[in-house]
């Protein structure tokens, strides 16, 4: 792998591609277990979902925790380095929100 050559080049390492920026989205108001996820992110396959959790737990973006009862649960959430993210997807959203309308004509 070759080193970053600046900090978005390591942000986008990170976000890069379709769901992750919406599952950081999602998990922004607090720990969510899989089927809410699931429910939260229009068109997300199961198979994608758990492919970008993982890819995000090993980045300590999201943290799995499991809880050993019966039946069994398991929620994800943020770490304070997902948390830290999330802060800095705020003005895109913002940016994205204010130029919804513009951008979906030219698509």
């Amino acid at each position: 792998m070759r080193p970053y050559t600046c900090g978005l080049d390591a942000a986008a390492d990170v976000i890069g591609g379709k769901w992750k920026p919406r599952i950081l989205w999602a998990l922004h108001h607090g720990p969510m277990r899989f089927g809410e996820l699931r429910r939260e992110i229009p068109g997300v396959t199961e198979k994608m979902l758990v492919q970008q959790l993982r890819e995000l737990e090993s980045r300590s973006i999201v943290h799995r925790e499991v809880f050993h009862q019966v039946p069994p649960k398991v929620e994800y959430s943020l770490t304070e380095l997902g948390q830290s993210l999330n802060v800095a997807l705020l003005p895109l959203d913002a940016w994205g929100a204010e130029h919804m309308a513009e951008l979906e004509s030219t698509r």
